[in-house]
C-alpha cells in the first residue's frame, strides 16, 4: 500500500513515514475496496458474473485505483461477450499503472489478433441491427440477425437473452428456453435470465395438456355380408384388481402429501426465506450506513489534500521571496545595483516577517536611487548610439519607478526612441504625458508639435 499524499510505501503506523499524512481513513477505504473484490473473486469462480460485477463496482467506487478489481471487472465482462466494456476497464487500468499491470497483456493479446478485433466490429453491428429490427416489430429479421450474432460470439449474455425474449413473444417457449439456459451456462445467477426462465416454465405449465384416453378397443367380425363391430370386454383378474387399489391407494396418498403436507412445508419454506430477507435487507441498510459514513471520510480527506497542496504552493513562493531578498542583498553587496534592482522586484512584500521587511526596505531605499540612476544612463547612452530598442527597455523602466524622473526628460527621451523606432501611438502617449506634467516647457512645445504631426498623418 503506498501513500495518496506522497507516494510513499506505507507500514503499521498511522501516519505516512514520509510525509507524515494521516492515513488510517485512507487505509480503511482500502481495506473495503480489497474486501469487495475478494468477494467479487469467489462470486467469479462459481461463475455468478452479475454478483461479481456489482462487487467489482463497489469496489472501485471506493478506490478506483484497485488495479486488481478492474482487470478482473474486465475479464468478467470479456467473459460475458462484452468486449467494447472489457477493453475499456483494461485502457483504464493501463493510464492508472502503465508498467507491471496485466491490462497490458489483455490488450495486446486482443490487438494482435486482428481477425478477433473485426469479429467484434461484425458483432457489434449485427446485434445493434438486430435491436433495430426489434423496434420496428420485425421479429424473424431480428432472431436471424442474433443467431448471426451467437454464432460470432457464442458467449454474449445478452444477445442470448434478447433471442429468449423474441422466442418468448412468437410463442416458441421451448427455444426460449434453451437460449436461456445458455446464457445461464455462462452466468449462472443473472437475474434477468432467472427473471424470463421462470415465466418460460410458467407459460410452459399453462400451455399443457392431459393425455387423451386411449380408445376402447373394438372387437369386429364379419357376419355375412356385413361387418359386425362391437366392444370388447374384458374380464379382470383378481391380481389385476390388486394392482389396480394399490394404485388408487398411492394416488389417494400422494393427494394427501400434496394437499396437507406440501402447503404446510411450504410455508415453512416461505417463513424462513421471509426472515432470511428481513436479515440480508438489515445487513444492506448497515453496509449502506458504512458506505456513507466512508464517503464523507473521503470528502473530509479529499478537502484535507486540497489544503496541502494550497499550502505547498504557499510555502514554495514565500521561499522564493526570501531567495530574491537575498540575491538583491549580495548584488548590493557586490555593487551589482542593476541586479539587485531586478532581484528586490521579484520580492513579494506579502510574505516577508517585520524583520525582514527592515532589510527589504533599507535595501530598497539605497538601491533605487542607484538603480534608476544606472538604468537611465543605459537608456541615455542607447539613445545616442541610435540603438531605439534598447533605450526604450531602460527608459521604460525609469518612467515606471518616476515618470518626473530628470525633469521629465527621461519621459521625453522615452517618447522620441519609441517615435524614431516608428512606433507612433506609443511616442505620442508619451508626449501627451511631457505636456501635462511640464506645461510651457521647451520639451512640451517640441511634443506637441509630435503630436500634431502624428496625428495629421
Amino acid at each position: 500500500m503506498i501513500c495518496y499524499n506522497c507516494g510513499a510505501a506505507l507500514g503499521q503506523p498511522d501516519r505516512c513515514p514520509d510525509c507524515g499524512a494521516d492515513v488510517r481513513i485512507y487505509k480503511k477505504i482500502v481495506m473495503a475496496s480489497n474486501a469487495s473484490y475478494n468477494e467479487a473473486l469467489k462470486k467469479a469462480r462459481v461463475r455468478d458474473l452479475s454478483g461479481a460485477i456489482l462487487n467489482l463496482k463497489e469496489s472501485l467506487r471506493f478506490y478506483k485505483m484497485n488495479i486488481d478489481a478492474r482487470n478482473l471487472l474486465g475479464l468478467v465482462y470479456y467473459d460475458m461477450g462484452e468486449v467494447v466494456m472489457a477493453l475499456t476497464e483494461w485502457v483504464l487500468s493501463k493510464n492508472y499503472q502503465p508498467r507491471d499491470n496485466a491490462a497490458s497483456r489483455y490488450l495486446d493479446e486482443v490487438q494482435k489478433n486482428q481477425g478477433q478485433l473485426e469479429t467484434i466490429n461484425q458483432t457489434i453491428k449485427k446485434y445493434n441491427q438486430a435491436l433495430q429490427y426489434c423496434r420496428q416489430d420485425s421479429r424473424d429479421l431480428a432472431i436471424i440477425q442474433l443467431k448471426k450474432v451467437l454464432s460470432m460470439n457464442p458467449r454474449l449474455v445478452s444477445g442470448h437473452q434478447l433471442l429468449a425474449l423474441l422466442y418468448l413473444q412468437e410463442g416458441k417457449y421451448e427455444q426460449a428456453k434453451k437460449c436461456l439456459r445458455n446464457a445461464g451456462r455462462i452466468d449462472s445467477n443473472n437475474t434477468t435470465t432467472l427473471r424470463y426462465l421462470a415465466e418460460v416454465n410458467q407459460m410452459l405449465r399453462g400451455s399443457g395438456s392431459g393425455k387423451k384416453q386411449k380408445d376402447d378397443e373394438l372387437l369386429s367380425y364379419q357376419s355375412g355380408n356385413e361387418t359386425i363391430i362391437q366392444p370388447r370386454y374384458r374380464r379382470e383378474s383378481s391380481a389385476l384388481g390388486t394392482v389396480i387399489n394399490m394404485i388408487i391407494g398411492l394416488a389417494i396418498g400422494v393427494a394427501v402429501t400434496y394437499y396437507l403436507v406440501v402447503p404446510g412445508v411450504r410455508r415453512q419454506v416461505l417463513n424462513e426465506k421471509k426472515t432470511e430477507v428481513i436479515d440480508a435487507n438489515n445487513a444492506i441498510a448497515s453496509k449502506n450506513q458504512t458506505i456513507s459514513e466512508l464517503e464523507a471520510q473521503i470528502e473530509d480527506l479529499t478537502v484535507q489534500i486540497t489544503n496541502a497542496k494550497g499550502n505547498e504552493e504557499n510555502y514554495e513562493s514565500r521561499i522564493s521571496t526570501y531567495e530574491q531578498l537575498l540575491a538583491a542583498y549580495a548584488a548590493y553587496a557586490n555593487e551589482d545595483i542593476e541586479a539587485a534592482g531586478t532581484a528586490l522586484g521579484n520580492v513579494n512584500e506579502e510574505y516577508l516577517s517585520e524583520e525582514s521587511k527592515r532589510i527589504y526596505d533599507a535595501v530598497n531605499a539605497e538601491v533605487n536611487a542607484e538603480y534608476v540612476t544606472a538604468v537611465n544612463k543605459a537608456g541615455r547612452d542607447a539613445y545616442d548610439a541610435q540603438d531605439y530598442e534598447e533605450a526604450i527597455k531602460n527608459l521604460s523602466i525609469v518612467v515606471e519607478l518616476d515618470e518626473t524622473y530628470d525633469s521629465g526628460y527621461s519621459l521625453f527621451y522615452l517618447a522620441q526612441a519609441y517615435r524614431k523606432n516608428e512606433d507612433q501611438e506609443h511616442a505620442a502617449v508619451y508626449f501627451q504625458k511631457v505636456v501635462e506634467l511640464y506645461p510651457g516647457t521647451e520639451r512640451a512645445g517640441v511634443a506637441q508639435n509630435y503630436i500634431d504631426s502624428i496625428e495629421e498623418e
